[in-house]
C-alpha cells in the first residue's frame, strides 16, 4: 500500500511551509513516528514524523514552498525492512563525515587552482601587469587551468582602493521562511506604526538585596532560580493595570483593550528570535513566572516550541542585557502596541540622600505606538515600572517577602 504523506496544518493562519531539511534520503526505510523532515513555517520550525513504516519516496526538494495539505512524500507500507538496515539516524551520522570530507577535498582543489591561477601568467601578461604595477594574484585568468592571458592583463583595471591581498569572497544563503517573516514583521512595525521610545533608569539595589538574601531558599524549595524576569514581569503587570492603553492594540478603526496580561518574552533560539507567551501572567506568583520562563526558554532553545505557544501576547519584554547591550530602542512586536527593553546592569555613580553613591543601574526603554498611547501614558507606564523595581517589597510583595516567594 502506498501512503501519501501530506503537510499538516501548523496553525490556523499558516497556508504553506518550506522544506528546510530532509532527515532521510529517497529510498530509505523509515520507522513510524521517525522524524523525516524539518519544515519552516512563518512562525516556527517543526519536525515532520513518518505516519507509517516503509520505503520512502520524496516528492519535494529542500527549499520548496509546499502548501498545507500537499503531498510531500510517499511511503510504501508493504515494503519489508531490509535485513541489517541501519536506522536513518545512524546512516546520516555515517554520511556526514563523508560529505564533509568531499567538501574539504573540493575546497582543497579549489584552493590549489586559485593558487596556480594567481601565480601563472604568460610572459606578455606579466609584462603588461608589471607596467600597470599590478599583482598577478589579483587577476582571475580566463585561460586554460586559470592561466592569465595577455587579454586578461590588458583588460585588468588597477584597484583605486587600498590593496589588501586578503580574501574578498562572499556567500549567498537563502533566508528561512521564519527569518523572512520576521523581516516582514519588523519592516511593517516600522512603517505601519507611529513608534517612539522613552527611556529611564532603574536602581537595582533593592532587587539585588532580595535575591542575595532569598535566592538559595527559593531555588531549594521551588527548583528554579529567582531571576530578574519575575520582578520585571510583575512590575509590567502592575503598570499595565495602571495604564490600560498600553495593554491595547489597534484593529482597523477600533482599539481593543484586554483585561488580562499575556506577556511575550523574547528568547534567542537555534533558528533565531522566538517570542513565546506567558498566558494570564497576572495570576502567577514569582515562582509561577520563573517556572514558566524557564519552561518556555528551554523549549525554544531546543527547537520544541509550538506555534500556539508563540501566538498572541498583549505586551513584550526583551532583554538585550544578556548580550551586553547598554541601551537600545526595541521594535514593537505587532499587533501589540508596546515593548519593554531591559539592558545590562552596570555599577554607576548616582545621587542618593544628597551624597554620591555607587549603585547597580539598568537603563530601560519603552517603545510604543503613539497612535493609541500618548506621551503621558508611556512615560507614566515606565515610571511605574521603575517605582515597582526600586521598591519591590512594598509594591510587588505587599510587604511580605516570604509569602510572596512562597517560602
Amino acid at each position: 500500500m502506498i501512503l501519501e504523506m501530506k503537510v499538516p496544518s501548523p496553525g490556523e493562519s499558516i497556508t504553506e511551509v518550506e522544506i528546510a531539511e530532509w532527515l532521510v534520503s529517497d529510498g530509505d526505510y523509515v520507522e513510524k513516528d521517525q522524524a523525516i523532515a524539518e519544515v519552516d513555517s512563518d512562525k516556527a520550525t517543526l519536525e515532520l514524523p513518518a505516519e507509517e513504516s516503509g520505503i520512502i519516496t520524496l516528492k519535494a526538494e529542500v527549499g520548496d514552498a509546499v502548501a498545507v495539505g500537499a503531498v510531500v512524500c510517499l511511503i510504501d507500507t508493504s515494503a519489508s525492512k531490509p535485513a541489517g538496515a541501519a536506522k536513518s539516524e545512524e546512516k546520516a551520522a555515517e554520511k556526514k563525515p563523508e560529505v564533509k570530507e568531499v567538501a574539504e577535498q573540493k575546497t582543497e582543489v579549489k584552493q590549489e587552482k586559485t593558487s596556480y591561477a594567481s601565480g601563472s601568467a604568460s610572459p606578455a601578461a606579466k609584462k603588461i601587469l608589471a607596467e600597470k604595477d599590478m599583482d598577478a594574484s589579483t587577476i582571475k585568468g580566463t585561460g586554460k587551468d586559470g592561466r592569465i592571458t595577455k587579454e586578461d592583463a590588458v583588460n585588468a583595471v588597477p584597484s583605486m582602493g587600498t590593496p589588501t591581498g586578503g580574501s574578498r569572497g562572499d556567500s549567498r544563503t537563502k533566508l528561512s521562511m521564519l527569518r523572512r517573516k520576521v523581516a516582514e514583521r519588523l519592516v511593517a512595525a516600522k512603517n505601519e506604526t507611529a513608534m517612539l521610545t522613552t527611556f529611564n533608569e532603574v536602581d537595582m539595589s533593592a532587587i539585588f538585596a532580595l535575591r542575595n538574601q532569598y535566592k538559595e531558599d527559593f531555588k531549594n524549595k521551588h527548583n528554579v532560580g529567582l531571576g530578574f524576569m519575575s520582578f520585571f514581569t510583575k512590575a509590567v503587570i502592575r503598570a499595565l493595570q495602571m495604564y490600560p492603553s498600553v495593554n491595547s492594540m489597534i484593529d482597523g478603526k477600533e482599539m481593543i483593550s484586554y483585561d488580562f496580561c499575556d506577556i511575550s518574552i523574547a528568547v534567542s533560539g537555534p533558528k533565531g528570535l522566538m517570542v513565546p507567551v506567558i498566558r494570564n501572567a497576572e495570576n502567577l506568583t514569582f515562582r509561577g513566572v520563573e517556572s514558566e520562563v524557564k519552561r518556555l526558554a528551554i523549549r525554544a532553545r531546543e527547537g520544541e516550541i509550538t506555534v500556539d505557544e508563540m501566538t498572541g501576547g498583549t505586551f513584550t519584554i526583551t532583554n538585550g542585557g544578556v548580550f551586553g547591550s547598554m541601551l537600545s530602542t526595541p521594535i514593537i512586536n505587532p499587533p501589540q502596541s508596546a515593548i519593554l527593553g531591559m539592558h545590562n546592569i552596570v555599577e554607576r555613580p548616582i545621587a542618593r540622600d544628597g551624597a554620591i553613591a555607587i549603585a547597580p543601574i539598568m537603563y530601560v526603554a519603552l517603545s510604543y505606538d503613539h497612535r493609541i498611547i500618548d506621551g503621558k501614558e508611556s512615560v507614566g507606564f515606565l515610571v511605574a515600572v521603575k517605582e515597582a523595581l526600586e521598591s519591590p517589597e512594598e509594591l510587588l510583595m505587599d510587604n511580605n517577602v516570604k509569602r510572596a516567594l512562597e517560602l
